[in-house]
């Protein structure tokens, strides 16, 4: 049995926990692999809306497992609230939510060296969610990190203060910021009771043994392929590997049991934070989109930056991560549009080509525009693609024929029933 794979092919913030959510029935497994709590996948169903951060998305299915790899980094902070909003819905989580041993901890002062370090660029700022992400990561590859499996060790509290102490060591070299050390130490540590109740894996061994044994797992990722930390809008990344090669090394499996890849894109393009945006719109159009779209960030609340799709990015990222089949969310969006734009160039360095340039933040990238016709009707009650408009169905076909990837699905709205398959 192969592990199938779900992830973003833009800036994150695509739709992959409503994709997740559905597809989750098929799987015996869904297994996060990388990321922490900048991530916000949200679900919407029987008429309430919720959102996940280090849980994944598919924890609403009954007796469906769900599994935290080693490849992410947790804030028992933001995981104990998760678990809390878990059971204020009445969802029946212990048996079915486990954790690696490996993945890293995110400790309060990750989360205040982000604050002081993103504080401290200035204008230079790369957009840091602020949740001790980059800082985790850092000491994760520097050997200094403490994972999820330490808190049973007898003398976890000795690493955790020499840990803390290099961090404060580090702070001396930034401006002091607002931070309640003391308080958040204490919730810390209350926390890691919420985590120790649950199951603590190896998940190397459980994801492989459940290959072996004929399951279905589902390998679902945060962010998105742009925010990758080697093929991303690089220095305007993240700090773990987004792409399908991330889930080898977040889960510990070979590279021959990796399946399907599923793409999932929106119908234009949005970013969060600082970063090159080639298709981004400073316009009415623009507005529109974020409008119409509710464009503003699942997990900071920010306002999502907004443009037209951008197809030479979207094929570089499906050739990044193999991907099989695409899912484009957020259909719904360009329903009141008479024409549409999609970028099927760049023009940059005086040439014009359908590669991403190799530093995007420091080339400036005018996108090359092919205008389309828009179907300008809503979409509600339509649940097969036989009965879409017309020009809904020739801009697919247009999609495909640029991507040479089949669509599979189009999202037309955030409940979970409202999926066409293609």
């Amino acid at each position: 049995m192969k592990i199938d794979v779900i992830l973003g092919l833009q800036w994150g913030d695509e739709g992959k926990g409503k994709i997740v959510d559905f597809l989750a029935e098929q799987y015996d497994i869904v297994a996060r692999f990388q990321g922490g709590p900048n991530a916000g996948h949200t679900l919407k169903f029987g008429g309430k809306k919720y959102i996940l951060h280090t849980v994944p998305s598919g924890i609403f299915r009954e007796k469906l497992i769900n599994v935290i790899g080693n490849g992410v980094v947790l804030d028992p902070i933001t995981f104990e609230r998760e678990i809390q909003n878990l059971r204020a819905a009445e969802v029946a989580f212990e048996d079915r939510l486990l954790v690696a041993k490996k993945a890293h901890l995110i400790l309060p002062t990750h989360r205040l060296l982000d604050a002081a370090s993103e504080a401290a660029k200035g204008a230079a700022k790369i957009g840091s969610t602020l949740k001790g992400i980059g800082p985790t990561y850092m000491d994760k590859t520097g050997r200094n990190g403490l994972r999820v499996g330490d808190i049973l060790l007898p003398n976890f509290r000795d690493r955790y203060e020499a840990l803390k102490k290099k961090h404060l060591e580090m702070l001396q070299i930034y401006p002091s910021v607002s931070f309640d050390l003391v308080a958040e130490e204490e919730r810390f540590f209350n926390s890691l009771n919420t985590l120790k109740a649950l199951q603590l894996i190896d998940s190397e061994y459980f994801i492989n043994k459940a290959l072996d044994e004929n399951k279905k797992i589902l390998a679902e990722g945060a962010q998105g392929s742009m925010l990758d930390i080697d093929f991303g809008t690089y220095p305007f990344v993240t700090s773990s590997n987004t792409v399908t090669a991330g889930v080898c090394v977040g889960l510990g499996v070979a590279p021959q049991r990796i399946g399907e890849v599923i793409g999932v894109t929106k119908a234009y393009c949005t970013r969060v934070g600082s970063g090159p945006f080639p298709t981004e719109l400073h316009d009415s159009v623009g507005d529109l989109l974020r409008t119409e779209g509710a464009e503003f960030g699942s997990t900071t609340g920010r306002p999502r930056r907004c443009g037209w799709i951008d197809l030479p990015q979207l094929r570089y990222t499906i050739m990044l991560n193999g991907v099989t089949q695409l899912c484009i969310t957020k259909i719904d969006v360009l329903n009141i549009f008479q024409d549409l734009h999609a970028a099927v160039a760049y023009r940059f360095d005086d040439v014009e080509s359908a590669e991403l340039p190799y530093d995007m933040a420091e080339v400036r990238v005018e996108p090359i525009y092919q205008k389309i016709a828009g179907w300008n009707i809503s979409l509600d009650g339509m649940t097969d693609f036989e009965i879409l408009p017309d020009t809904l169905k020739s801009y697919i076909l247009f999609l495909e024929g640029y991507l040479k990837t089949k669509v599979t699905m189009i999202s037309t709205g955030p409940e979970r029933e409202k999926l066409i398959l293609c």
